[in-house]
């Protein structure tokens, strides 16, 4: 019984790591495929990074030359308002300040304004909901 309960010492146990096989392939593939992989997330992750900055680039431009178009049709308003009349100036008016907030607001900005408004105002937001709907409908419904 002795010798049973005798531990042989010549062999070490087999989950240390020195035990390994020096060709042993499977852990080196599988940190190869570990780093491949982190690399190719790496890669997707910028991709998606530089598009989505591209985007709002893009976005950030086109809110400036949208702006720009209102403020010109304001001023064409302002100097054509004084033959045809007050509401045309008022008109111009709202023009320059939607010019104006298009211009100082960020999209993120703005999307925070039109859900506030829509918080506000669920009854009509419904009804214009509905009529864009039905305009919508009736447009890709063609000519019968």
């Amino acid at each position: 019984m002795d010798d049973f309960n005798k531990q042989s010492t010549l062999q070490p146990p087999y989950w240390k790591p020195e035990n390994r096989v020096a060709g042993d392939a499977g852990s080196g593939a599988g940190t190869a495929a570990r780093m491949k992989l982190a690399d190719k997330a790496a890669d997707m992750k910028d991709r998606v990074t530089d598009f989505g900055r591209k985007a709002v680039d893009t976005l950030d431009h086109s809110r400036e030359t949208a702006a720009e178009a209102l403020d010109a049709s304001a001023s064409t308003l302002h100097s054509r308002g004084d033959q045809l009349s007050g509401a045309a100036h008022s008109a111009a008016s709202k023009i320059h300040s939607t010019a104006n907030y298009v211009r100082n607001t960020d999209l993120k900005g703005m999307a925070d304004d039109v859900e506030h408004m829509l918080k506000r105002h669920p009854v009509q937001t419904l009804a214009a909901a509905a009529f864009l709907g039905f305009l919508v409908g009736r447009a890709f419904r063609g000519y019968d």
